[in-house]
């Protein structure tokens, strides 16, 4: 994965959650299954498009940069989105960077495409989140879907990519399976 598919999910970000930004008390509703409401998730999501950006540049061995993101408690649903789209743009520039034998931490040593699926699968599942915090009816496409799965969850059951995508991070069920109370993605490298 690299910063063209980080492009494409905010792209979906964009038209699937830009139309409705008008209706701000809206986006105090929470966002799908979360205890965050959907303004608190778009602004969680802005800060690790930003964390995963600073990883790659700095390239720590141990440790998130000391690093947080503030955004204005005034700032409206668009312009939190103006964020979001910000620091997911600064997360592919700096992936399009990055050499591939690039590594900086995250719960190990973790490679671009490593952080690339991290920032596709944010954007994915929390524009899902917020998308059903709103009452929009939108899931993660399966191509990107399917990419994620294969860099963060290689061990993620057979079935639709959309469907276990959400089943991996606790969004549903999946062929009677339960819902997951707790799950984690494998970005480090294997063996490194």
């Amino acid at each position: 994965m690299n910063g063209d598919d980080v492009r494409a999910a905010l792209g979906e970000l964009r038209d699937t959650l830009g139309p409705h930004t008008g209706d701000g008390p809206a986006w105090a509703a929470p966002a799908g299954p979360l205890e965050w409401s959907c303004r608190e998730t778009a602004v969680h999501l802005a800060h690790d498009l930003l964390g995963y950006a600073g990883q790659l540049a700095a390239r720590p061995a141990a440790g998130y940069l000391p690093l947080d993101l503030t955004v204005r408690a005034d700032a409206p649903p668009e312009d939190v989105l103006a964020v979001v789209a910000a620091c997911g743009h600064l997360l592919a520039t700096a992936l399009d960077a990055a050499p591939p034998d690039l590594r900086a931490w995250h719960y190990g040593p973790c490679d671009p495409a490593g952080f690339a699926a991290m920032g596709v699968a944010e954007l994915l599942l929390h524009t899902h989140d917020i998308a059903l915090g709103l009452g929009l009816s939108w899931r993660p496409p399966a191509g990107l879907g399917a990419a994620v799965l294969a860099r963060l969850f290689p061990d993620a059951p057979a079935g639709g990519s959309t469907a276990v995508l959400l089943w991996c991070t606790g969004r549903g069920e999946l062929n009677g399976r339960p819902r997951r109370a707790s799950w984690s993605w494998r970005a480090a490298v294997d063996g490194e």
